[in-house]
């Protein structure tokens, strides 16, 4: 090929190039971004609406069914989730995968805000939020102690909160686990009466005091000046001294009517680590950075603020994903290390110094994809780095196939300029095609639909990368090292390991070809049998998704009754706390009472506030082995299940896309009643579903509500707005936020002006006593003259799905169960349920997930065969020769459904994605064995004769590349990742049974096929 020759002839370019290589790879390898996980750039926005005081069916009427209706209509809508709650509504918008994010979070934000004036006028807020990836928190510290007060671990925090922030790489920094700081104005409602101040001047007294208004500018010469006016507090003294009103020339100020003091609003939150009261301080990275770098920046920042801390106050850096990052960057640095001297150990039938070519070759390679990865905008994560070790087995191929070629024209008496020219020149257009037909295999990866492509799309793309690099190698940098470094008219028999696998080869491969081409149709059929069995065997392995992450930690969700007081919970919370502490692989474990752990993995949120909800975030110890952290979670599943008032879930962190658990029936229809009693029959059949486990009904119980009932009548007689009733409910139970407060000293801290009564911080039914509510003439009148309170029941929540509303019935699965089979149990039970007319249902889950990973992958499937047809016509110019290529890909299936049922796998996602890359390699090598026999025969060798020798003298080639694969792939199925596992375990099989059956098989095809061949004149024979 003109290029190699190019790159022969100016070999100080080349050598330049090859320079440029080394010195970008380095430069882009140690600049590039570094992260665990892939970054999931979803186009989900939650749009949050906030309707303090109403109830869900009110929502739901008001405010849901109108913006569904305006939003659904939106184009490349998916569909709506939406959740109704009292006072609150939460849509979780979802597009499709192929749009742009930002268009489409700016086009939802004007859709909501030209709807807002045709929506309620007291809606307190609506938001559209962006779900940024890069908000995963990177760090999780507790400051810690039993006896510091409130205030001295509040402030330690804020410190803490104010360092990090300093730090470049860092976002996001939260303090977690505290109470709001208050200053409360509990008014006395006696002396209100008296003085018939009514409760809307006290906010808008202090309202007012609080706000800050421009001054606007003024000229003074050549100069403009701002004007500022000193609006806000200094002091607590100045809050107490607000006036409230005058009258006959005396002021009524804030103190006499109410105590003003500071204080710490209801524990909504309550953190400890290994049962140790705590605070928890949050941060994430910075979308871009390189975690490593930025750990280096933050460690000293923490160890520095742990190192002046007062003695009864520890820092505990429990959480640090950096540290993980680098633990699992260094493990795949090890497996690379392991593959790589796997490689080395296959190249030896080559010779010393034809193994050196192909070892120079590979990190010039992967030099290229690394530098194409990145300008692709990918980073070096998990999915990545396997990408690059799975390249490593195959982007040796091209090398291994020049330089073999050269040797052979070598070893038949050429010199070395001219064994390398030729030998390059006859195998270039078949490494071109190897090259193109492993990019398209690699191709419809790349293109995978929804999270799930998303998310394991850096794979695909660093394997074709470093393809690529592969290939501007074996071209230009092998043939350019060859013709310098390989030594002139070298015999095989200088080669040990060279001899013994040619005898190896002639001894038992040409004796078993021989007998195969004897017997074609025999063959054949012993081929297909072999086939059609590995398909029988696919139900008994059974199919998955996702599986579980092999990571040392894990998360212990805890339920009590609806409505319980987070002092329950938290009771609750302890007991478990006391279980784990007698688990000696438990490293640590944070407590969240009444509130989800911080959102510290990908694909898991952090759980809203609620009194009856508990979350610990449980951590093993380092290298923990994943089968015995199973072991422990089936131990603590099989202790507290059932558990004595509470309900608790050991759940495993899941790797891929997000959803709430694999077996989700979802039923949709319009009356409440109907889908509540719906839903319980559901449970039922989950129950009776052998495999099932943590079954959750969220619709099973109603809740109990205190209605408070407007007497409207008597309130109109009396001259008393009903919004004031309102009004009054809301300063006794919740407060009244009347502002902000920031002491001058401390600008990290702000205090929240809340007038409200004298209570207890977690009011009961006796704040309603000794109420008053103003009149239009400011008499008062007391509060249960006007109203009547008694308990109702109603609905916890209201779900819709795309408009209609919905009830999700969801279940885990046991160990020792596959998904699917128990997914389609629960389909077969569910066909056969009889729903009411009007009423359906649809799976949730790992079916819908499936469903939506292998959307349109038909098309990219039928795009590829199309493709890979398109390729070795253009090489091959014949579709017979074509077709002999092509029938080798049943035969890696063979293997690969093989190794997956030795190994205990099921046919996975990630495994499904091994078998189509696998493809490529299988015709990569096939194309080798066919283009070579196509070349004998032009030469004017007979069918039978070319078919033999093509088949012997491309064993070597072929077997050494086949090797080289397998030994890359091997770190990989031996680690304990088990996402990427399968993956190795698939091509690795599909390679042993691909390369031992087509070299038989395809030799076969040939026969029965031959393709038209046109024999070259004797002119062309001498100058190829």
């Amino acid at each position: 090929m003109k290029i190699s020759e190019y790159a022969i002839k100016n070999n100080q370019f080349t050598l330049v190039m090859v320079l440029m290589v080394v010195a970008l790879g380095i430069s882009t390898l140690l600049g590039m971004p570094r992260s665990e996980d892939p970054e999931l750039n979803a186009p989900i926005f939650p749009v949050v609406v906030v309707y303090p005081g109403t109830n869900p069916k009110d929502m739901e009427e008001l405010v849901v069914k109108p913006l569904e209706k305006e939003i659904y209509g939106l184009e490349n809508m998916k569909r709506i989730r939406t959740s109704i709650f009292d006072g609150l509504a939460v849509l979780s918008v979802e597009y499709r995968y192929n749009v742009n994010v930002d268009d489409k979070y700016q086009e939802l934000e004007r859709e909501v805000n030209s709807l807002r004036p045709k929506l309620p006028q007291d809606i307190y807020s609506i938001e559209v939020k962006k779900i940024d990836p890069s908000n995963v928190n990177i760090l999780q510290i507790a400051l810690v102690s039993e006896n510091a007060s409130r205030d001295k671990l509040n402030r330690a925090a804020d410190d803490l909160q104010d360092a990090l922030e300093q730090v470049p790489g860092l976002k996001n920094v939260e303090v977690q686990g505290i109470p709001d700081r208050l200053i409360r104005i509990d008014i006395q409602p006696d002396k209100m009466m008296q003085l018939k101040v009514p409760l809307t001047l006290i906010s808008g007294a202090l309202q007012s005091e609080v706000a800050n208004i421009p001054g606007g500018s003024i000229n003074q010469g050549n100069k403009t000046y701002s004007v500022k006016t000193n609006n806000g507090f200094n002091n607590l003294e100045e809050i107490k001294n607000v006036v409230v009103s005058s009258r006959n020339g005396s002021s009524i100020l804030l103190k006499d009517l109410a105590s003003i003091y500071f204080d710490y609003g209801p524990e909504t939150h309550i953190t400890r680590l290994n049962g140790h009261r705590s605070v928890i301080v949050i941060a994430a990275l910075k979308k871009g950075e390189n975690i490593s770098r930025v750990q280096k920046a933050y460690l000293p920042v923490i160890e520095k603020f742990k190192g002046a801390l007062p003695s009864n106050i520890d820092l505990v850096l429990h959480f640090d994903q950096a540290q993980q990052v680098r633990d699992r960057l260094s493990d795949l640095g090890i497996d690379f290390i392991i593959a790589i001297s796997l490689v080395l150990i296959t190249l030896l039938p080559l010779g010393t110094r034809a193994s050196l070519v192909v070892m120079i070759a590979i990190p010039l390679s992967l030099g290229i994809g690394i530098i194409l990865l990145n300008l692709l905008g990918y980073n070096l994560n998990q999915l990545s780095i396997v990408g690059l070790v799975v390249a490593l087995g195959l982007l040796v191929d091209d090398s291994i196939v020049v330089v073999e070629n050269i040797e052979r024209w070598i070893r038949e008496g050429h010199s070395r300029l001219e064994a390398t020219i030729k030998g390059t020149r006859q195998i270039g257009m078949a490494v071109l095609g190897c090259t193109a037909t492993l990019i398209i295999a690699f191709m419809p990866l790349a293109f995978m639909p929804e999270a799930s492509g998303e998310f394991i799309r850096s794979l695909p793309v660093s394997v074709i990368a470093t393809i690529i690099g592969s290939m501007i190698v074996a071209l230009t940098i092998v043939p350019y090292l060859s013709s310098i470094l390989l030594k002139n008219n070298h015999a095989e028999q200088d080669n040990i390991f060279l001899r013994g696998l040619q005898r190896l080869i002639h001894g038992t491969y040409a004796r078993l070809l021989d007998k195969a081409l004897k017997h074609p149709a025999f063959t054949l059929v012993i081929a297909a049998a072999v086939f059609l069995l590995s398909l029988l065997l696919i139900p008994v392995i059974g199919t998955s998704l996702f599986p579980s992450s092999e990571k040392p930690q894990f998360l212990i969700d805890i339920s009590t009754p609806a409505q319980s007081s987070v002092f329950y919970t938290d009771a609750v919370s302890r007991e478990i706390e006391k279980d784990l502490k007698n688990v000696r692989e438990v490293q640590y474990f944070a407590s969240n009472t009444g509130k989800g752990n911080p959102r510290i993995y990908y694909n898991v949120n952090q759980q809203n506030e609620r009194s009856d909800f508990a979350e610990l975030f449980v951590q093993l110890y380092p290298g923990t082995d994943p089968v015995k952290k199973i072991a422990i979670i089936e131990q603590l599943r099989k202790k507290w299940t059932p558990y004595t008032g509470a309900k608790v879930e050991v759940k495993n962190f899941e790797q891929g896309n997000a959803m709430i658990s694999p077996v989700e029936v979802r039923i949709k229809g319009e009356n409440l009643d109907t889908l509540q009693q719906l839903a319980s029959k559901v449970e039922a059949l989950l129950n009776h579903t052998e495999g099932t486990l943590y079954i959750n009904n969220p619709i099973k119980n109603l809740k109990s509500d205190i209605r408070i009932r407007i007497n409207k009548e008597k309130a109109q007689q009396l001259g008393v707005p009903t919004i004031n009733i309102s009004r009054t409910v809301r300063m006794a139970v919740a407060g009244y936020p009347a502002g902000t407060y920031t002491p001058p000293d401390r600008d990290n801290e702000e205090y929240q002006l809340l007038v409200t009564v004298p209570r207890a911080p977690y009011p009961d039914m006796s704040v309603f006593n000794n109420l008053y509510v103003n009149a239009n003439d400011g008499s008062a009148i007391p509060l249960l003259q006007l109203v009547t309170i008694n308990f109702e029941s109603s609905q916890q929540t209201i779900n819709h799905y795309n408009k209609i509303r919905s009830a999700t019935v969801n279940a885990f699965v046991k160990k020792g169960y596959l998904n699917a089979d128990v997914i389609n149990e629960v389909v077969k039970k569910m066909d056969r349920l009889q729903l009411p007319k009007g009423y359906s249902y649809q799976m949730g889950g790992e079916l819908e997930g499936k469903n939506e990973s292998f959307s349109g992958f038909g098309t990219i499937i039928l795009a590829t065969l199309f493709l890979f047809i398109a390729v070795l016509v253009l090489q091959f110019k014949t579709f017979k020769s074509t077709l002999i290529v092509l029938s080798v890909i049943p035969l890696g299936i063979v293997g690969a459904v093989a190794a997956l049922l030795i190994t205990g796998n099921s046919l996975s996602f990630v495994a499904t994605i091994g078998i189509v890359a696998l493809a490529g390699i299988e015709v990569k090598n096939t194309i080798l064995l066919v283009d070579f026999t196509n070349q004998l025969r032009e030469q004017g060798m007979e069918l039978m004769p070319a078919i033999e020798e093509a088949g012997e003298k491309r064993f070597l080639p072929i077997i050494l590349t086949t090797f080289t694969a397998i030994g890359g792939l091997i770190p990989i199925a031996w680690s304990s990742n088990p996402l990427i596992a399968p993956l190795a375990i698939v091509m690795i099989g599909g390679l042993i049974s691909s390369t031992l059956l087509s070299r038989i098989v395809t030799p076969v095809v040939y026969k029965l096929i031959p393709p038209k061949i046109k024999t070259q004149p004797q002119e062309e024979k001498q100058k190829g």
